[in-house]
């Protein structure tokens, strides 16, 4: 697991590493690395850049071209950044949606009393994606920076990867296993709908069979989580305003297993293309390849024992999640991980854990190449 170390505006990068490094050293139990999320970039961080690369083993640096005045950089900080990236072997990652849009949308729908869950998916329509993502693409093919994008969730933004292609430029991209699987009919749900607010929202069936058709095309590399859980108790913070919602969906424990049951099982991508997407490919790009994403001499022996015809059920009742509701309740899924072992350890053995608290290691990260 990458986790998102966040400086504070005001603040330094070391300041909030130290804070997450507090939160994980004696407390992790499977091994796990650090993307360094930026939003405020100035010439004290752009001297932090090197050594969060060279001495820390960090070299992925999160960005953010929406939530302005928490968040958000600028073009011009983008710019800046993805210089001194680049020098320094890193890569930039991004949460692509064109903030300024989406706020005047949200201030819209509030002032005109729209406030259930539904004009959350609204306030974020495709062309928010799209733009940013397009705008992105050409920013990092400016500085020549290494770029990944999260999240990504609909045809316009993966057009807008596919358009950079043609200038012989690599965008790496990430998709969800939500953005896979859901669709956004799930806001019509009344506050129900809250379960699955986050950013950016579910999207339309046609998104779904562009995600898919990329992930087989070599445009999507990557399927992960952006797993972010809030109780349900929280998620009612937003009942009268759904700009209030806690956006967070919690998917970590399960991407394994929908992603073979709804992907390999139902014929939309190869095993291969399974171990590619959720393992391999993760690894290499983020630095950690061969120790992580292959099973090889030398490499750590981080291996997944699953059972391809096993039958179970998505439940809150049975997940290990610290969340009190599933996103997926219900599901039933053929396809399920029956042992874990990390590094060697028999660490997951039906469903019980087996290892410790400060058993999971930080993994150092080596420079970026922009390959796979």
């Amino acid at each position: 697991m990458i986790d998102f170390v966040l400086q504070k505006q005001g603040h330094s990068l070391k300041e909030a590493l130290t804070e997450w490094q507090g939160r994980a050293t004696g407390t992790a139990v499977g091994d796990y690395s650090f993307h360094m999320a930026v939003t405020d970039f100035n010439e004290s961080t752009r001297a932090e850049i090197r050594e969060m690369v060279e001495r820390e083993g960090i070299t992925s640096f999160k960005t953010f071209m929406a939530y302005k005045g928490a968040l958000m950089i600028d073009d011009r900080q983008m710019t800046a950044l993805m210089q001194e990236v680049r020098k320094q072997g890193g890569m930039v990652t991004v949460h692509a949606t064109n903030g300024d849009m989406i706020d005047y949308l949200i201030d819209k729908h509030r002032s005109e009393g729209k406030l259930s869950p539904l004009y959350h998916y609204l306030s974020q329509p495709e062309v928010t994606e799209a733009e940013a993502s397009g705008r992105f693409a050409d920013i990092a093919d400016y500085t020549g920076c290494p770029g990944y994008i999260v999240h990504l969730t609909c045809e316009g933004a993966l057009n807008a990867v596919r358009n950079a292609t043609r200038r012989n430029q690599k965008v790496f991209v990430e998709t969800c296993i939500q953005y896979l699987l859901l669709d956004a009919g799930l806001y019509q749900r009344d506050f129900e709908g809250a379960k699955w607010v986050m950013s950016p929202p579910l999207r339309q069936k046609k998104d779904q069979e562009t995600l898919w058709a990329g992930i087989n095309q070599g445009l999507v590399n990557v399927v992960a989580t952006d797993h972010c859980p809030f109780f349900w108790k929280q998620k009612l913070m937003g009942e009268r305003d759904f700009s209030k919602i806690p956006n967070g969906h919690p998917a970590i424990e399960n991407r394994m297993e929908l992603l073979y049951s709804e992907g390999v099982n139902k014929g939309r991508i190869s095993l291969n293309k399974f171990v590619e997407v959720a393992c391999t490919n993760p690894a290499k790009i983020f630095g950690m390849f061969p120790r992580k994403g292959t099973l090889a001499p030398g490499s750590d022996a981080d291996i997944v024992l699953f059972d391809p015809k096993k039958q179970h059920m998505l439940s809150v009742a049975t997940h290990h999640m610290n969340v009190d509701y599933s996103a997926y309740e219900g599901w039933e899924l053929t396809g399920k991980v029956c042992r874990v072992f990390l590094r060697g350890q028999l660490a997951i053995d039906k469903d019980e854990c087996l290892v410790e608290k400060g058993y999971g290691q930080f993994i150092r990260r080596a420079k970026v190449n922009g390959r796979i």
